[in-house]
């Protein structure tokens, strides 16, 4: 959700469904779930992974968010 320069991970979601309006995603970061994340799903963005995170919640969220 954090990124060095430009946008954040909210933003950036944002401009990609201006352009892809049904992109499918899932949330990836290693700080606490916060207000940022919300708003991402809000908009569509699917399940919440906190680093370290395991192959097998990958496999899950990835599953969940193309079902």
């Amino acid at each position: 959700m954090i990124m060095n320069f430009g946008m954040n991970g909210r933003e950036t979601y944002e401009a990609i469904i201006a352009l892809h309006p049904n992109q499918k995603a899932i949330i990836v970061s290693g700080y606490a779930d916060n207000e940022e994340v919300d708003k991402t799903q809000d908009l569509g963005a699917g399940q919440y992974l906190k680093k370290p995170y395991t192959l097998e919640q990958l496999a899950v969220a990835v599953q969940h968010v193309l079902s």
